[in-house]
């Protein structure tokens, strides 16, 4: 919490021009970072997009549902200074594409793995948001041997941990408009965005649903971070993942909401940074 504090209070001034509240805004979703080695892999059935850029230690970065893996630029230009970055399109998001079997995060989890062996990485860093970050706890549950430490932010372990109606949410349902236009552009099956998200939706209406044994088998390094006016995940709930999974650490970002890493990426790569580069 300390730490928190501290970098609150050094960023503060940049915040305090916005005209509205940071976590009433959805910025850009970033573009494309200059110099990806761009790739696609036929793995678990699908062909799955992915980019890698940077030298160092493996860092995987999740994407949350219904986006795809450029919203996470700002956080792959800084990362790619000290890791060797792995950013990827989920099945049937962006331009990877997906089968006839039913959404389920186990098997998602196991694309991530499928990519990890495509790529002859045995194990790495995950960072990942809302569905991903779901994965990168599903990857310390049933894959523990293939993780290192996770960052798992605005991620909830069971149905009930999301508020209800954060489709209606302001900021939610333009992201959510912005999500259908984004994926005619990108996806190879650009007039089926209904019927992708219905079948997702049937997912996260069903999943995850882990007990408390389930969390407690977890033996990684995790970081349970929110933003403190994240519209789609309940605050207790984000506690009660940190109180938990043994020794995970709880970190509430100010003034952000479920789209914290947009909003103000500065604080939350400081918070990402800190995270992933100290023991």
């Amino acid at each position: 919490m300390r730490i928190l504090l501290l970098i609150f209070l050094l960023l503060l001034p940049l915040q305090a021009g916005h005209a509205e509240p940071l976590w009433q805004t959805l910025p850009p979703t970033p573009a494309p970072v200059p110099g990806q080695h761009i790739g696609r892999a036929n793995v678990n059935g699908i062909n799955l997009y992915y980019a890698t850029i940077g030298h160092g230690s493996p860092v995987v970065l999740l994407h949350g549902g219904l986006s795809n893996s450029n919203y996470w630029g700002h956080q792959v230009r800084v990362l790619a200074r000290r890791h060797t970055v792995i950013v990827m399109d989920s099945r049937g998001h962006g331009r990877s594409t997906r089968d006839t079997r039913p959404y389920g995060y186990d098997l998602m989890a196991d694309d991530v793995v499928a990519l990890l062996d495509t790529l002859h990485i045995a194990k790495a860093d995950v960072v990942g948001w809302s569905d991903g970050a779901i994965l990168g706890l599903d990857l310390a549950i049933r894959h523990p041997e293939r993780v290192g430490k996770v960052f798992a932010f605005a991620a909830n372990t069971i149905t009930s941990g999301v508020q209800e109606g954060v489709e209606k949410a302001p900021v939610f349902a333009r992201f959510i408009e912005r999500a259908k236009g984004e994926y005619a552009k990108l996806s190879a099956t650009p007039k089926d965005y209904d019927a992708f998200v219905a079948q997702i939706t049937r997912m996260w209406e069903t999943e995850p649903n882990w007990t408390d044994a389930q969390l407690q088998s977890i033996h990684a390094q995790v970081l349970v971070v929110d933003g403190d006016h994240d519209e789609a995940i309940k605050r207790a709930h984000t506690e009660y993942i940190a109180a938990t999974i043994p020794n995970a650490g709880l970190l509430i970002l100010p003034n952000t909401s479920h789209f914290a890493f947009l909003q103000d990426p500065a604080l939350f790569n400081a918070a990402l940074l800190h995270f992933l580069d100290n023991e």
